[in-house]
């Protein structure tokens, strides 16, 4: 990247003047006047020397200027010292034209990396028995985008499905599964036909009518605790009652990932460690980090710098903190990851805080990075959504309308006029489902959102459907170029129009996010990049013609200029997981 070629010059420069300094940070001035790249590293070593910043930041220009270095003719137009001593860097047309051939030439792989460090990203991870919420959406695309993030810069990325198919809550279900289902004194085989027909909706239902009756009869706690402690313990009937309602909900969960474009590597569930917790409860004993408490055995945190944690109920059976941590011993020793990224709800921070802690105090973990990722929650103006008391809404039938509404819009369109009803029903699901996708990924994991159709499916505002029609836009004037390929356009055109040049300034710097993205755990930058660029991209289109320019050499231009942003855009919409759509 350009970033740090010029880090490394300036860092050379300093090196070569005697100066020592720690870090070398490049920013992006607001003002496309203060130049493309601006560094105050000549302010923070003024202070260290006790010299005038304006005359250290002149030493470290002059310095580069004088190396000759090619960049310095080939992509550097200008280096200005300016105000109270920034260094600014201005790249030159040749290098931004030379970017844009860049992008033609590497295509949907433009952006893209070479690193070689191995990351797990576990995401997704919904509840068995339990219909796929929206509240699930949030864990699922924003897993994706970050597993997508990473094997876009060349990681070796692992995503993980660890679905809650263990725990007291199925406990609750197969209580209330056998009492109302008159399953007693069944054979095995009568039994699982009576289940065979339940959908998730059912069992979510009876799961709901669990804590209904539990309210009202605390007592049933105790039954579920004794029917999950007869599954851990191998029973026959709760096996296979459990066993079905798995079943039912995986197939359930794998046609909603097909709708919202979702492929997870691995599916492995809480109950994939049931006969390996028995070791860790062992490992912790040996090395006397647990200890009983009022009949539990808990895990004490040194200093208290967390509340304990609980390894074995008073009953016997395990807890989710016992299943994280084998979990977390499986996953270490059979991936050997560099960095362990999970993404969750923000409720689950005390939790995770805690498996980070005691898998490094254990053994398990030594200088794996290890990254909770929490989002906030989808709210209505009522409040947070609940499944306990059946207000549960369903992604599928969110999807639905949200498809049926782009529909709508499409009918009512006159660009789509033109479009098969085949076409139609493509386009308004790409629009449907990528409008709810990216309404959630342009916003910053950690902060709750409210849902609202009118800024999901807005043609002009920041959503997924300006994205695609901006897209749109760009391929159809390229299909009306008839030109073909674009990558014999060697151009020399130099003299670029206001709404030009600040496309080309902020095209090159999509590598840059999508680094940022990554490293920060945060796909909304990307959304606003490629929402920066579209925004740019139409005042061009407005302002300049395309087809119809003033000369050859300015078309030419303008219709590689129009090719990139498009690519760019893809490029940044399919780390999303949304589609884009060739006629609109």
């Amino acid at each position: 990247m350009i970033r740090e070629t010029l880090q490394e010059l300036i860092r050379k420069a300093c090196v070569d003047l005697n100066f020592e300094v720690a870090e070398i940070t490049l920013e992006h001035p607001e003002n496309l006047e203060h130049g493309d790249y601006s560094t105050n590293v000549a302010l923070v070593l003024a202070k260290k020397l006790g010299k005038n910043p304006r005359e250290v930041a002149e030493e470290i220009r002059s310095r580069i200027l004088d190396t000759k270095y090619q960049i310095l003719n080939t992509s550097i137009e200008k280096i200005v010292v300016a105000g109270p001593g920034f260094i600014n860097f201005f790249l030159s047309p040749q290098y931004f034209l030379k970017e844009t051939q860049e992008i033609l030439k590497k295509k949907e792989k433009y952006g893209a990396g070479s690193k070689k460090k191995k990351v797990i990203v576990e995401y997704s991870s919904p509840n068995i028995a339990k219909s796929f919420g929206i509240g699930h959406l949030r864990s699922t695309i924003i897993g994706q985008a970050i597993y997508n993030l990473y094997k876009f810069l060349g990681y070796k990325s692992i995503g993980i499905n660890y679905p809650g198919d263990w725990g007291t809550p199925h406990g609750k279900i197969l209580y209330q599964l056998y009492k109302d289902l008159e399953l007693r004194g069944k054979s095995l085989e009568d039994q699982k036909r009576m289940l065979q027909n339940l959908t998730v909706s059912s069992l979510e239902f009876f799961y709901v009518e669990f804590n209904k009756d539990a309210a009202l009869d605390p007592s049933l706690e105790e039954e579920a605790r004794n029917w999950f402690k007869k599954l851990e313990q191998g029973d026959k009937e709760a096996r296979m009652i459990w066993g079905q309602t798995r079943a039912i909900s995986l197939k359930e969960f794998d046609r909603i990932y097909d709708l919202l474009n979702v492929k997870i590597d691995n599916l492995i569930g809480e109950s994939f460690f049931e006969d390996k917790m028995d070791q860790v409860v062992t490992d912790f004993k040996k090395k006397g980090l647990a200890q009983e408490s009022q009949g539990a055995l808990i895990v004490p945190f040194p200093n208290d710098v967390l509340p304990p944690a609980m390894l074995l109920k008073s009953d016997g059976t395990t807890t989710y903190f016992t299943r994280d941590l084998a979990n977390m011993k499986y996953r270490i020793s059979k991936w050997k990851p560099n960095s362990i990224v999970i993404e969750t709800g923000v409720e689950q921070i005390l939790h995770f805080q805690q498996v980070f802690l005691a898998s490094k105090l254990i053994g398990y973990t030594k200088d794996e990075e290890l990254v909770h990722v929490f989002h906030g929650l989808y709210r209505t103006k009522e409040g947070k959504f609940s499944t306990r008391k059946g207000q549960t809404i369903h992604l599928e039938d969110v999807l639905r309308e949200a498809v049926d509404k782009a529909r709508e819009i499409i009918e009512q369109s006159e660009t789509a006029r033109g479009l098969s009803e085949q076409e139609k029903t493509e386009v308004a699901k790409a629009v449907g489902i990528g409008g709810i996708k990216y309404n959630d990924l342009s916003q910053h994991p950690s902060g709750d959102i409210l849902f609202e159709w009118d800024k999901i499916l807005n043609l002009k505002g920041n959503s997924a459907p300006y994205l695609q029609y901006t897209y749109a836009r760009c391929k159809s004037i390229l299909r009306k170029a008839n030109l073909g390929s674009l990558s014999f356009l060697r151009l020399r055109f130099t003299k670029f129009e206001k709404e030009e040049t600040a496309l080309l300034r902020l095209l090159y710097r999509f590598e840059e996010v999508v680094q940022e993205a990554a490293e920060k755990f945060s796909p909304n930058l990307v959304c606003n990049f490629i929402f920066d660029l579209a925004q740019r991209y139409n005042l061009f289109y407005n302002t300049n013609p395309v087809l119809k320019a003033e000369t050859e050499e300015a078309k030419n231009f303008r219709l590689l200029l129009t090719a990139s942003v498009a690519q760019v855009i893809k490029n940044g919409l399919s780390l999303l997981g949304i589609k884009t759509l060739e006629r609109m």
